[in-house]
């Protein structure tokens, strides 16, 4: 058995160590490219989520480098991504790939269906084993969302531009190959001093940007258009919605196991959003809110092209803004959409806020306070 799955961000690191670590051979596709979007594009039907098209470029690529078995998601509501691995399964059986799919569905009660799964990937190994692999996995998800919170905050203050990217290439590398929790202790020891060692300017203030929307468009940077880098050029500090563990936490784990702060945000959508509308879109409602309140510049609202639940989302958003005071950019993306347009929508954001800020600090002066 050789296993794939699709990019997602950086979750094809504690994937990857994961099935490895339970003897399952892996083959990771190229990074998300331009070649990948043009397979999907040319083989997914043309109102298709945007995910789902890089996704069928993911498995093509994947499939001629010799993997036999893809590993997806599933999903549950109103949303499309429910369908995607059996559009994706007709769409690359047409075109004569041989593979066996394993779609693992979120348990919703059934958790023991999804370690059934499992095992049957990792030809039945122990629990034992499977805790221990996923132990592993699991620090390295954490260290890997620590990492892209260090680099956002960074990112905006450094003084020699790229030098924060150019650690975090190097430590995603070095968390890859850690092959116990002792030594990604040492790596995580040597990305703190490496960060620390970082020149910052400190005369500069961030602005601070929440990224909120469909969870793929957030977590892929080449979907997004490496949003995360680019506003961390333009001197805004970037957070997310949602980090890998924490899709793991809410999709994967049992609904004992949640964390409950997540239903304490959705009741912050309420007003706006009553009931469950698929895929992310009641969260980034609620998100929006939140940042709102903790004192956030500025929101961007990602998703793709026809994605239901983010326009459901996206129509409320104006009165949301307008109500918590609060300046909210949506990217809709596609495979037509350019780093350059984005760029320059980015700077005008960023413009804008600054903008407003400097009018605020005028108003406090002014007023005496």
């Amino acid at each position: 058995m050789k296993v794939t799955f699709p990019h997602m961000g950086n979750l094809y690191i504690p994937v990857k160590t994961f099935f490895e670590n339970l003897g399952v051979e892996v083959i990771v596709p190229p990074p998300c490219s331009k070649k990948t979007l043009e397979l999907g594009v040319k083989y997914s039907p043309e109102f298709a989520c945007l995910p789902l098209k890089i996704n069928i470029g993911n498995f093509i690529e994947a499939l001629e480098m010799g993997a036999d078995t893809i590993v997806m998601a599933g999903g549950i509501g109103p949303c499309r991504f429910g369908y995607y691995s059996e559009v994706q399964r007709e769409i690359l059986r047409d075109l004569g790939y041989k593979f066996n799919m394993i779609v693992l569905d979120p348990p919703q009660g059934h958790f023991m269906d999804l370690v059934k799964k499992l095992l049957a990937i990792t030809n039945k190994k122990s629990f034992r084993q499977i805790s221990l692999a996923g132990r592993l996995a699991w620090a390295k998800a954490l260290l890997l969302d620590e990492l892209d919170k260090m680099a956002s905050a960074i990112r905006p203050v450094e003084l020699n531009r790229g030098e924060t990217d150019a650690i975090y290439k190097n430590a995603l590398e070095q968390i890859s190959k850690a092959e116990s929790e002792q030594e990604l202790l040492g790596v995580r020891r040597e990305i703190l001093e490496r960060m620390a060692e970082i020149k910052k300017d400190p005369d500069k203030l961030p602005v601070k940007i929440g990224l909120v929307g469909e969870i793929y468009t957030v977590l892929e940077p080449f979907v997004n258009l490496f949003v995360e880098r680019q506003l961390g050029e333009l001197g805004a500090a970037v957070e997310r919605s949602i980090y890998i563990t924490e899709w793991v936490r809410e999709n994967l784990l049992p609904s004992f196991l949640k964390p409950k702060e997540h239903g304490q945000v959705l009741k912050l959508a309420e007003p706006y959003i009553r009931c469950f509308v698929g895929g992310h879109g009641q969260e980034s409602i609620a998100q929006i809110v939140k940042y709102s309140r903790e004192g956030f510049d500025g929101v961007i609202h990602l998703l793709p092209f026809t994605c239901m639940p983010e326009i459901v989302a996206k129509s409320t958003i104006p009165s949301v803004a307008r109500i918590h005071s609060i300046p909210v950019m949506t990217l809709v993306l596609d495979e037509h959409s350019a780093e350059a347009g984005v760029r320059t929508r980015l700077e005008a954001f960023v413009d804008l806020i600054r903008q407003k800020k400097e009018e605020k600090s005028c108003d406090r002066v002014l007023s005496g306070n």
